[in-house]
């Protein structure tokens, strides 16, 4: 693949219509969604494209998330690229059907604006959502700036058609999604030259002149062995991602520090390593600026869980901060408990917070004081509030 020339195309746009414009040029063929917020504008854009002229796909406008879910299932069976977005209980009403697409190995990308889950009822942003589906055999990415979500969309579609498991791209609600930031979006011939069109593989779809079943009924041995192929790919997953991260980057002459799984931003031998996930990022990263002592892992995909780059990058590290922006009712938080598990051989003073939940700011004050206490021993989960 050649690597593309730079180009002066970078725009202020908002996070939800460069997401949307990107999914434009990546040209699926069938899309089909229910608005929520703060998802909603990235659908509206599809729609309007759709209306105007300006794109060929089939947009199919449903009842519900559970039904738009289902449609976008039924259209990958058939052997097409398809899109939906969600966020929050629109999520949750799609969960039947999100592990019926992974069940059945169904390539499919799915955006999640970010959203807390109600009750009570709150649209701001946390990752409650994600983590409510997280082992529903979907991959999950983390965007931490609109950049960033625009390749990861690119490279799920790559990943998704390439390994059969469906990509969930996450984003935070209204943090991303309604702020604006300077991006790029690469045109629909460029995307192409990295991700051509959609040919499944024969036997992998519904054809009549290849009949097959997709989401048969499976006695005991038969499901149990369908779940060991998708855990053994989902791993396998993890070297790909890697492998079309660094062509992606290649090919878009997109510099960053990350390698598709995680990024790490800091001093090589860090004492104190944070650990966290989306946009929070950002601020970490201006916290930790010129601080000699303190690096950031940002882990940017969440399934497959990079344990080994995790437990490889944080070696010269005594302490470990997690900030988690979900709560797994009854333990810690979700990001917590791997990192907890991915470490459990290390001697590792590793503290988990609760930061950021039903939209509540997380600022550099916050952050400084936590890297002060990071040296504390703790084997509570702490509320950062």
């Amino acid at each position: 693949m050649k690597k593309i020339k730079k180009q002066n195309n970078k725009q202020i746009l908002e996070g939800s219509r460069a997401i949307a414009l990107t999914i434009k040029n990546i040209a699926p063929d069938v899309i089909s969604a229910y608005p929520i917020t703060p998802q909603t504008h990235i659908v509206e854009d599809l729609a309007k494209f759709k209306a105007n002229g300006e794109a060929s796909y089939e947009y199919i406008r449903a009842e519900s998330e559970f039904a738009a879910a289902s449609i976008v299932l039924g259209a990958a069976a058939a052997g097409s690229r398809a899109y939906s977005a969600t966020s929050s209980q629109g999520l949750l009403l799609m969960t039947e059907v999100l592990y019926n697409i992974s069940g059945m190995r169904l390539p499919l990308v799915i955006t999640c604006a970010n959203r807390a889950i109600s009750a009570p009822i709150n649209i701001w942003n946390d990752h409650s959502d994600a983590m409510a589906v997280k082992d529903s055999g979907f991959m999950q990415f983390f965007a931490e700036n609109h950049q960033e979500a625009v390749y990861q969309h690119i490279l799920a579609y790559k990943i998704s058609e390439k390994m059969n498991i469906p990509v969930m791209v996450n984003v935070d609600g209204f943090i991303l999604t309604h702020s604006y930031e300077e991006v790029s979006i690469p045109s629909y011939s460029t995307i192409k030259k990295y991700l051509p069109a959609f040919k499944p593989s024969s036997g992998t779809y519904l054809d009549p002149k290849n009949p097959v079943t997709l989401g048969g009924f499976y006695p005991p041995k038969h499901y149990q062995k369908t779940r060991e192929d998708l855990f053994g790919d989902m791993q396998k997953a993890l070297l790909e991602i890697k492998k079309e991260w660094k062509n992606l980057s290649l090919i878009f002459n997109y510099k960053n520090k990350g390698n598709g799984l995680v990024e790490y931003t800091g001093p090589k031998m860090a004492t104190t390593i944070i650990i966290a996930l989306g946009s929070v990022a950002g601020t970490i990263k201006e916290v930790i600026r010129d601080n000699k002592n303190v690096a950031l892992l940002k882990i940017t995909s969440f399934r497959p869980f990079p344990a080994i780059e995790i437990k490889k990058l944080t070696k010269s590290a005594k302490n470990i901060v997690v900030i988690d922006k979900a709560i797994s009712l009854g333990n810690a938080g979700p990001l917590g408990i791997e990192v907890q598990a991915a470490l459990r051989d290390e001697k590792k003073n590793i503290k988990n917070y609760f930061a950021g939940l039903g939209g509540c700011d997380i600022t550099e004050k916050q952050i400084t004081n936590i890297i002060k206490n990071a040296n504390i021993k703790s084997d509570k989960t702490l509320f950062n509030i």
